[in-house]
């Protein structure tokens, strides 16, 4: 198995800012030519989340809604009390979404839906440069 690591950073605004990461990873995938691979992409930190999502309007006002709803911001966290950061909830959130995916790779075309794009979510409270990795297993 031969293994390619790329990145890339993203800036965000911060504040459940979410970012289609999709044109980037075709373009890491597709620059290496290959038929059929497991594509991992992940993102470095602990108030960021990777995932799928349709990049629609409606969704993207819907995902920061309800994330808003399961984890408020407006509340205490022991986490704040430790650090004073006032991010407690970016923490819960990255972690109830993840901050990984999976694509497979079949026959040179990434295998996402028609209407699925991956995506970055920042959940801290302050913009942010965020890196990327991109790791093909062939």
């Amino acid at each position: 198995m031969t293994i390619i690591n790329e990145s890339f950073t993203v800036h965000t605004k911060g504040n459940t800012d979410i970012i289609d990461l999709t044109p980037q990873i075709r373009n890491v995938v597709y620059n290496h030519a290959l038929q059929n691979a497991v594509i991992y992409v992940y993102a470095q930190g602990s108030t960021v989340s990777i995932s799928n999502l349709e990049f629609e309007p409606g969704l993207l006002v819907d995902l920061p809604e309800v994330m808003e709803r399961i984890v408020p911001s407006d509340r205490e966290y022991h986490h704040d009390e430790m650090w004073h950061d006032g991010n407690g909830y970016s923490h819960l959130r990255a972690t109830i979404v993840g901050n990984s995916t999976h694509i497979p790779l079949i026959d040179g075309v990434l295998q996402l839906g028609q209407w699925q794009q991956v995506i970055l979510i920042d959940f801290d409270n302050k913009a942010r440069a965020r890196k990327v990795h991109v790791q093909i297993l062939y």
